[in-house]
């Protein structure tokens, strides 16, 4: 009997095996590794969350945007105040001492913005409108609104009937810039030059793809936009 004592208080003089510290080590560990993974986790929730969030923020920027340049439409009777190509939708919109001439265009998966500078004559918006055919979306004031975009379309709203943009859409007669009249007797008031154009919607409708989810926004336009 008391061999078998003294036995036991020599082992526990003695310390732990090394086989305990071994599993004690590994249970330490593995406790470490599950706290980290679930601080991780909290850790890539919180940041997924606010990402979400902010991109939220952002593209409700962007919509309001989009809103006001429609809602600021201004039709010069010298290049066509809205249309749209299938890539890029162009406008020309009232700004602060003059017109602008606006894009909106989704290149690569990325939707941009661009605005030309304000102009007063005729010949530099039609300049503007030239070159914005050629735009490649790396120029000043070209705008990165989002990405990921995998595509979109847009509509147009005639006598309460939606369409697509590339659509021919119903067709007026306009009062142009006069042209003078032929130099003859009696003839010296300038006669008016009346030109076909396709008529504003009343509407516009967007609808842009992030991978699968579409997002759709109505703008209803003023009268004539005007």
């Amino acid at each position: 009997m008391n061999r078998a004592c003294c036995s036991d208080c020599r082992r526990r003089a003695a310390g732990f095996t090394l086989v305990e510290v071994l599993v004690a080590l590994l249970m330490m560990a593995l406790l470490t590794t599950l706290a980290w993974q679930a601080l991780d986790s909290v850790v890539r929730a919180r940041d997924e969350g606010q990402a979400s969030v902010d991109r939220t923020v952002r593209l409700a920027t962007v919509l309001t945007q989009w809103e006001q340049d429609l809602q600021a439409l201004h039709d010069t009777d010298l290049v066509p105040p809205l249309a749209f190509d299938g890539q890029t939708l162009r406008l020309t919109r009232r700004a602060e001492g003059g017109v602008q001439l606006v894009t909106w265009a989704v290149r690569s998966g990325r939707w941009q913005r661009w605005v030309g500078p304000t102009v007063v004559r005729g010949s530099e918006l039609q300049e503007a409108w030239l070159r914005s055919q050629q735009l490649l979306g790396t120029e000043p004031g070209t705008v990165l609104l989002s990405e990921g975009v995998s595509s979109w379309q847009i509509y147009f709203a005639r006598g309460g009937q939606w369409s697509n943009a590339q659509s021919s859409g119903n067709v007026v007669a306009v009062q142009g810039p006069p042209t003078p009249a032929p130099a003859a007797s009696g003839a010296s008031a300038p006669q008016g030059n009346v030109q076909l154009r396709e008529e504003l919607p009343e509407a516009v409708r967007l609808q842009i793809f992030f991978g699968e989810k579409p997002l759709t926004r109505d703008i209803a336009l003023g009268p004539a936009g005007s």
